[in-house]
């Protein structure tokens, strides 16, 4: 067999891409769950890192620090493998989900904490002086100007974690990269996985375009200032 047959077979591909539909389904709610539970979490961890009482910060340092080192392999693999010898099991998708939001609130927090601190400490000052109360100043004047700073890097860390979904395979979860390699062994040919690489290009290439943009934006919009 050629290269042609034996990477791009077209009726092999059309035969798998019902099957690789499905795991793109629990990609993306795999995904979108690790993005909304990781972004939630990284955002109070800021908060705790930046206004919490000494103790408090020092484990939201130590949290950090040891979630930004871990490759997510491991914490994957230590939640589904290694906690059930503890009497704790998770299925494969909370597993893969709490490994993944664990991993992106690290980053999240540490993008947000520089988010904030970058907003000058006047405007903390003029908050005070009006009276109001640090909640509302933080979401009514903070924020809305380090959001400008941390949209970039939080769409990309997004991306990554989409990317990294792909490792739920290792727990036997039925994602896209699972359902590709699964197909791959049934039809006893590759193509189902460049089925699999051109579905995870056709979503995320726009996703690394906007990125693009926003860095464009982010940077105009500080040479003007």
């Amino acid at each position: 067999m050629g290269l042609i047959e034996t990477f791009f077979n077209w009726e092999i591909l059309v035969r798998s891409f019902p099957i690789l539909l499905r795991g793109l389904g629990n990609t993306l709610l795999l995904g979108v769950s690790a993005i909304f539970f990781g972004s939630i979490f990284g955002l109070a961890l800021c908060f705790v890192r930046l206004y919490a009482p000494k103790p408090f910060q020092y484990l939201a340092v130590a949290y950090i620090d040891v979630f930004r080192a871990l490759p997510i392999l491991v914490v994957l693999i230590l939640i589904y493998y290694a906690l059930p010898f503890v009497g704790i099991s998770f299925s494969s998708f909370t597993s893969a989900t709490l490994a993944l939001s664990m991993v992106l609130s690290a980053f999240t927090a540490e993008v947000c904490r520089a988010g904030i601190e970058n907003v000058p400490k006047g405007q903390f000052e003029a908050a005070a002086s009006l009276g109001m109360p640090f909640w509302q100043s933080m979401r009514k004047i903070i924020l809305p100007q380090a959001i400008k700073v941390m949209i970039p890097p939080l769409t990309s860390n997004c991306i990554s974690t989409v990317k990294d979904t792909a490792l739920a395979s290792v727990v036997a979860m039925p994602d896209l990269l699972k359902q590709a390699n699964d197909t791959q062994a049934l039809m006893a040919n590759p193509t189902p996985l460049i089925g699999a690489a051109i579905i995870y290009f056709v979503i995320l290439w726009p996703l690394v375009r906007l990125v693009g943009y926003l860095e464009k934006r982010s940077a105009a919009a500080r040479s003007t200032h």
